[in-house]
């Protein structure tokens, strides 16, 4: 138990020596319990009506139910899941790292190695850089596909074993390196699959393949862009585990296209997963609801459909990585519901509220329908949030919407200032 009191200094934590905290009192009692642990960032429990805002690294939640006043005995206890995650997050988190990045017989595979890169120089563990924003600066900086793959498993090999514990800062390009083919073109100029010259197969592996590098891009870009930020630093870990995630889809696509006797960069393919992520580069809320929460999600919506497309086809090894991949995304959507809704606490607003607005007002192109309702709802992903017809009156306004960063900036600083006071 911790007991409030009205003392100034360390608050004293019966059967919790590590604990301590910092508190503020108003009429009604005790109204901000600050508890500082010895890991970063502190863990922030404030009390409001019939809810908890729960803030940290480490999530726990105090049991209240009307305001403390100076003496009452505060129990923390842990909480896990986050209210609203999907529970099944926890398990993908803690995973041991994944070295099947090759598709055999059955499926799977650690015997059968990914698609080999350029032979320009490829780090191992021992010479990546020193922190992993700099480690997804360099993987964004690089073209060839492959290469990027390579790298990206190696980060987060390397955060896995300990190796790498350094969140650090890194600042993001404008635009990441990509191969000189595909040929980028607007989205009208990709051929159509009934008027491109490739296998319908090829063609549904190639649109995947360029989808899947398009998301270790977005991945490494939401780390390294908001690692000014200093978030927890599961955050900045659980988006290199998206693109070690996706690196690894990356590979089995390019081995499937080259058992079909075919190659990533055989067709043109758009740009439109970077040009709309482009909107979403200052606010990190934008960003959430764009990248993890609207685009991974159509991975959810579209994978059974192109499995069952594939499978008529009479290639059921292709439909096979597809299914598996589909499987796969549901932890990124999980992951970007998971934050979004941390992120909605801090700032004190309604989630559902500010994923509508964001969504509407930079690409609401992404709200239409058809959806995989139960695959969203699966990971948290409320059908009331994207699905127009079930929606209300009285969204945010773009200009509130603008505000949400600096309002963030503030909150975090904030928090950084009651982690370093003594």
């Amino acid at each position: 138990m911790i007991r409030a009191n009205r003392n100034s200094g360390i608050l004293s934590a019966m059967q919790h020596p590590r604990i301590w905290a910092t508190w503020n009192f108003s009429k009604s009692g005790l109204r901000m319990f600050c508890c500082r642990v010895p890991f970063r960032p502190p863990i922030h429990i404030q009390w409001a009506p019939q809810r908890q805002i729960l803030r940290g690294e480490r999530l726990f939640a105090v049991s209240l139910g009307e305001p403390p006043s100076c003496g009452t005995a505060l129990k923390i206890v842990p909480e896990s899941p986050f209210a609203g995650e999907w529970p099944d997050l926890n398990h993908w988190r803690q995973a041991p790292i994944d070295e099947k990045r090759g598709w055999g017989n059955t499926g799977p595979s650690d015997n059968i190695p990914p698609p080999p890169c350029s032979e320009e120089f490829l780090p191992d563990l021992q010479s990546l850089p020193g922190s992993l924003a700099e480690c997804g600066a360099l993987v964004l900086n690089t073209g060839d596909p492959m290469r990027k793959a390579a790298i990206s498993h190696m980060a987060w090999t390397a955060v896995r074993q300990g190796r790498l514990v350094s969140i650090g800062t890194a600042g993001a390009p404008p635009r990441p390196a990509r191969p000189p083919k595909p040929e980028l073109v607007p989205m009208p100029k990709v051929p159509k699959i009934a008027d491109s010259p490739l296998p319908k197969s090829v063609y549904m592996l190639h649109n995947l393949a360029h989808i899947e590098l398009n998301a270790i891009d977005l991945a490494w870009d939401t780390l390294v862009r908001f690692s000014h930020l200093g978030l927890e630093d599961s955050f900045y870990t659980d988006f290199a585990h998206v693109a070690d995630d996706e690196s690894r889809h990356f590979g089995w696509c390019v081995q499937r296209l080259s058992e079909l006797g075919h190659a990533y960069g055989d067709m043109a393919a758009h740009d439109m997963l970077w040009a709309s992520a482009t909107q979403s580069t200052c606010d990190l809320s934008s960003r959430l609801a764009l990248v993890p929460m609207s685009q991974e999600a159509r991975g959810l919506d579209a994978g059974p459909r192109l499995c069952q497309r594939l499978q008529g086809g009479g290639d059921a090894r292709s439909a096979g990585i597809v299914g598996r991949i589909a499987q796969e995304e549901k932890a990124h959507v999980g992951v970007g519901v998971s934050w979004f809704l941390r992120v909605s606490h801090m700032l004190d607003l309604q989630p559902d509220e500010v994923y509508k607005g964001w969504l509407e007002h930079i690409s609401p192109e992404l709200l239409k329908g058809p959806f995989n309702h139960g695959s969203r709802n699966e990971v948290g992903f409320r059908r009331e949030w994207y699905d127009k017809g079930m929606w209300r009156e009285g969204r945010m306004g773009l200009s509130e919407l603008q505000q949400l960063s600096t309002r963030l900036k503030e909150v975090l600083d904030v928090e950084i200032e009651n982690s370093e006071c003594e």
